[in-house]
């Protein structure tokens, strides 16, 4: 029996434009299709809407628009990836949603100081598997507590 001295996060890889990102598995409830989403009205614009998710109105974030990239038609591949923050459930729309992988804690490394259109706090790290860069996010500082706030208000409205 090996053992394994790395520890390893299971994260689920998702695409925004030309850009891979992975979330730890743990925050992650499950990946939906598209589906029609009920506009909410006077909330930020980021915040599509809401969706009737197996009984639980839940708000639905388009990640495009809340990393500040241009938005983009929804295609086929168009996932919605139902997250936990704060103990509220949110779905964020990404432009694909792949597969399940494990990264070495050793692949990770701390966050450049400046990434493109992402706001550097929303990163956790970097990591580098194989020929892929991953962008790890930290789900907590994607949402600020003020808009969380906003959401579970939405949510329970």
């Amino acid at each position: 029996m090996t053992e394994v001295n790395d520890q390893e996060i299971k994260a689920i890889i998702f695409q925004l434009k030309n850009e891979e990102y992975a979330i730890s598995v743990q925050q992650v409830g499950s990946i939906e299709r598209m589906q029609h989403i009920t506009r909410v009205p006077q909330t930020s614009e980021f915040v599509k809407g809401v969706i009737n998710l197996r009984g639980v109105v839940t708000p639905i974030i388009d990640l495009r628009k809340r990393f500040g990239i241009e938005e983009s038609e929804f295609t086929d591949s168009t996932r919605i990836i139902i997250v936990y923050i704060d103990g509220l459930e949110v779905g964020l729309i990404v432009d694909a949603a792949y597969d399940v992988i494990d990264i070495p804690q050793s692949a990770i490394e701390p966050p450049p100081e400046v990434i493109g259109t992402v706001d550097v706090d929303y990163i956790e790290g970097v990591a580098k598997v194989d020929s892929r860069l991953l962008i790890l996010l930290n789900m907590k500082e994607v949402l600020s507590s003020k808009e969380v706030k906003i959401l579970k208000s939405v949510e329970n409205s």
